[in-house]
């Protein structure tokens, strides 16, 4: 494998970093972007070799012995609130931490207007007083859900999307569910376990096999995922989605997130949610 490699994109106005499965994009707003380039390229140099040194352990069920290094921390603690109430691993919330971790650096570096990281959809945010930011929702088939706008008096500086057919196996039916809380690894975790809860476990058309048939490394292990699902009928498509919403709802109350949106099958459940031109009739539920 090749050693991390940093590059600034054609638009001259955003940073790419890459390094195996890790694929960042980082954006800074104003005079600091050469400082907080040049912090976010320094962490990124050892941040695949801290992961992969604690591997094994990040790859169990959270339980109480935390991990030693500071990306696995991140990975660890946002996946202890939801340990007791389902079977969760700190690898739930890589994409996010990583995110974080780099938007950490940078801050620690410089002051900034507004700043993103984003890891293959799973966004750290930077936004002082005034600022705001939006961004897409789309899903894998291209498919455009609207947009979200953050703005910096809200208690958001993560989002994360997760969905069938994505970078990591779910044993859920949505199509995307993309959610909004105080970190990138809080929103990465939740955005995991509710896509798995937007589910028909008994549908005999929906067809599963174990995660670790598929890749004998998952952190899943024995337990069933997603290979297809086909077309739904209109009222499992509503099962299936309130299933998930009320899995979020849950999440919400007990202050783990701060809104997410379901979409499966050309229909939609948001909640508490700032959609701005959606392109999709969605349901708001209360």
């Amino acid at each position: 494998m090749t050693g991390p490699v940093a590059a600034i994109l054609p638009d001259g106005r955003r940073l790419h970093l890459n390094h195996g499965p890790i694929d960042l994009v980082i954006g800074v707003d104003g005079p600091a972007r050469d400082i907080a380039f040049a912090a976010a390229t320094a962490r990124f140099e050892t941040i695949l070799q801290e992961l992969a040194d604690e591997l094994p352990s990040l790859r169990r069920a959270t339980g109480r012995k935390p991990p030693h290094g500071s990306i696995a921390g991140r990975m660890y603690r946002a996946t202890v609130p939801h340990a007791a109430a389902t079977f969760v691993t700190p690898m739930a919330a890589v994409a996010g931490a990583v995110a974080d971790e780099v938007l950490a650096a940078m801050r620690a570096a410089t002051p900034m207007r507004r700043a993103y990281v984003n890891n293959g959809g799973d966004i750290a945010l930077h936004l002082d007083a005034g600022h705001s930011f939006r961004m897409a929702m789309a899903g894998l088939d291209g498919t455009d859900y609207g947009r979200v706008e953050v703005k910096a008096d809200a208690p958001v500086r993560g989002l994360a999307t997760s969905g069938r057919g994505g970078r990591s196996m779910t044993m859920g039916i949505a199509d995307a569910v993309t959610v909004l809380a105080r970190t990138s690894a809080l929103a990465d975790v939740a955005a995991t376990l509710i896509v798995n809860a937007v589910d028909l476990p008994q549908h005999p058309a929906i067809t599963r096999q174990p995660a670790g048939r598929i890749d004998p490394n998952s952190d899943l292990g024995d337990r069933l995922v997603v290979t297809s699902c086909p077309q739904l009928a209109r009222a499992d498509v509503d099962t299936a989605l309130a299933r998930g919403h009320a899995v979020a709802t849950r999440m919400k109350s007990d202050g783990l997130i701060a809104g997410a949106a379901l979409f499966l099958q050309g229909a939609s459940r948001l909640l508490a949610f700032p959609a701005i031109d959606a392109t999709k009739r969605v349901t708001e539920h209360a």
